[in-house]
């Protein structure tokens, strides 16, 4: 570890504040199809009643995250290689959880697939003369373009822009509510606050719960993140000395307003559209699915807010599924290499090896993403199904975080009951709601 990278952590929170940015990538992965489709389809199917379900899966996960956060701050290894020294049972020389994170994120080809074309439908529809087909290829193509150059510092900025343009476009259409016949009440949100959850909606609210908030590969993706924006850097090797521990406590801290930032973020975001669909959608006879659901969900706001709405609304969702699109990208191409270098395909050895592998990545993905939309053309089944691999990823996930809390723990890094607390209720949860989500659809 190079010493000159050694820095103390700032020590006030406006300091910190210059310190944020793994977060932002993050939420600009969180805020895409899930959000778009799959909670504004919950809450038209089921009204204000499970508006619940939407703020528990989008704060109950961050407890898993930070664990994993943790990890790659306080550790010399990547994800993969600190998967791959686990116990149980191994394939080849491989542990089986390096083989499964493969594997199920390989299937997950399908959802990007779906977000992409969704992503062109978005932006034909702003653009009607434009043929859909050409657009996935140039919208696939340009996402590549982006992530060749491989620059944290600019995946950092582009991802901050549009989960705030986003943010603040969804901000604006649910104000615009209540100047229309579809204004709801504060009695309509504390009902959705009354922890029911009539049968009929469960399967759609664990495939909400599935995919809101930070998913399996969010938590796997923000290690990488983490690592990049230098947290792991500035604490330094762990020498045993006092001023490792006071070091590696503060950018921790760091990390941990970073994941509070980005869970407000999104959770406002995923609040808003679950509201919108509950307020316009709920009551209406029909939701479509594939192509035409966008459309659809456009029409809500061309009734309550006039016809310019509808640009609005189009651009904004073309933004949360492009930046959604565009994060997973920076990151398939950082996992990878990764995940080959520990089943010894590939060997990487100093950062321009890893530059160069990211780069071939790049191309590599959006084709296959271009082709399996083109193919399948079902964006809502083919985002729903990575949705179900991820609930399957997420029971991966949820069993790293545990050796990482034991392996942190002997540390001492962090003692506190509410972080002890927080942890096991995400563990919790998230096992008994992925397993029971798993074995509805088994």
């Amino acid at each position: 570890m190079n010493h000159h990278y050694i820095q103390n952590p700032p020590n006030t929170i406006r300091k910190m504040f210059g310190f944020l940015g793994p977060g932002f990538i993050l939420s600009a992965s969180i805020v895409g199809s899930g959000e778009l489709i799959a909670t504004t389809i919950l809450g038209a199917e089921a009204g204000f009643i499970t508006f619940w379900v939407i703020l528990v899966s989008c704060i109950i996960k961050v407890g898993i995250q930070l664990e994993f956060g943790k990890n790659a701050i306080v550790s010399e290894s990547s994800i993969m290689a600190e998967l791959n020294n686990f116990r149980g049972p191994r394939l080849g020389k491989v542990n089986w959880s390096v083989w499964v994170t493969f594997l199920l994120t390989s299937l997950k080809i399908l959802q990007l697939g779906g977000m992409l074309g969704g992503a062109a439908i978005a932006f034909t529809m702003i653009f009607p003369w434009l043929p859909l087909n050409l657009t996935v290829i140039f919208l696939g193509l340009s996402v590549s373009l982006l992530i060749y150059k491989n620059y944290y510092g600019m995946i950092e900025k582009i991802a901050a822009v549009m989960v705030f343009g986003f943010t603040f476009f969804t901000l604006l259409s649910l104000v615009a509510v209540f100047f229309t016949p579809f204004q709801f009440f504060f009695e309509d949100v504390l009902k959705g606050l009354s922890f029911e959850l009539p049968k009929e909606y469960l399967f759609v609210a664990i495939g909400a719960f599935g995919i809101t908030g930070v998913a399996s590969d969010e938590i796997i993706a923000y290690t990488y993140w983490c690592k990049e924006k230098g947290y792991a850097a500035f604490v330094g090797e762990n020498d045993g000395s006092e001023s490792w521990k006071i070091r590696a406590k503060g950018w921790i801290n760091v990390m941990y307003l970073d994941a509070f930032v980005a869970m407000v973020c999104y959770t406002i975001v995923t609040a808003a559209f679950y509201l919108l669909g509950a307020a316009i959608l709920h009551g209406s006879e029909h939701v479509p699915e594939g192509n035409d659901l966008i459309g659809y969900l456009a029409t809500i706001y061309t009734k309550s807010l006039g016809p310019g709405a509808r640009l609005g609304y189009l651009i904004g969702a073309f933004i949360a599924l492009y930046s959604s699109v565009f994060a997973t990208l920076a990151y398939w191409s950082r996992l990878f290499p990764d995940i080959f270098v520990q089943l010894k395909w590939w060997e990487i050895t100093n950062q321009k090896d890893k530059d160069k592998y990211v780069k071939i990545l790049a191309w590599i993905f959006p084709t296959l993403w271009i082709i399996t939309y083109l193919f399948l053309k079902l964006p809502t089944f083919m985002v729903l199904i990575g949705g179900v691999i991820g609930s399957v990823l997420l029971l991966v996930i949820v069993y790293a975080a545990i050796e990482f809390r034991l392996k942190n723990d002997s540390l001492k890094l962090d003692s506190n009951m509410f972080s002890k607390a927080v942890f096991w209720l995400s563990v919790i949860s998230i096992t008994l709601i992925s397993g029971y989500g798993i074995l509805k659809i088994f």
